[in-house]
């Protein structure tokens, strides 16, 4: 499975972005779908998650009421919709995706097989 990034770019603080995530294959279904990202300096870490049939969800605290995550599975696609834009949330965001690991959460890297090569988000403020 390939995984290609896109929709990254300036935005002002307060505004919105939508990222999204165009995966091959045909298993992209069976999948979880999570994003995440890098700030220069800073570890890689955890923004939401989607399980397999888009009937869950899961935000990191910081992002939580501001982005939306989701996915059409008929489209082997998923997005990330980021409204109320800060500052702190410029970074290289990620989508990633794998069939489920269990014992090892969604919210950590080990949890997904695939990863796309990262989109660039610069919010000014």
């Amino acid at each position: 499975v390939q995984l290609q990034a896109s929709g990254g770019g300036l935005a002002q603080a307060g505004g919105s972005l939508r990222l999204s995530c165009a995966a091959s294959g045909r298993t992209f279904s069976g999948y979880v779908m999570g994003w995440f990202r890098q700030a220069p300096g800073q570890e890689r870490e955890f923004v939401a998650t989607i399980r397999q049939s888009g009937d869950s969800t899961y935000y990191a605290d910081s992002v939580k009421g501001r982005f939306t995550i989701s996915r059409d599975n008929a489209k082997n696609t998923g997005s990330l919709q980021m409204n109320s834009l800060k500052p702190e949330d410029s970074a290289v965001y990620y989508c990633a995706a794998g069939p489920p690991v269990y014992g090892v959460g969604v919210t950590t890297e080990r949890g997904y097989r695939y990863w796309g090569q990262g989109t660039q988000v610069t919010v000014s403020s």
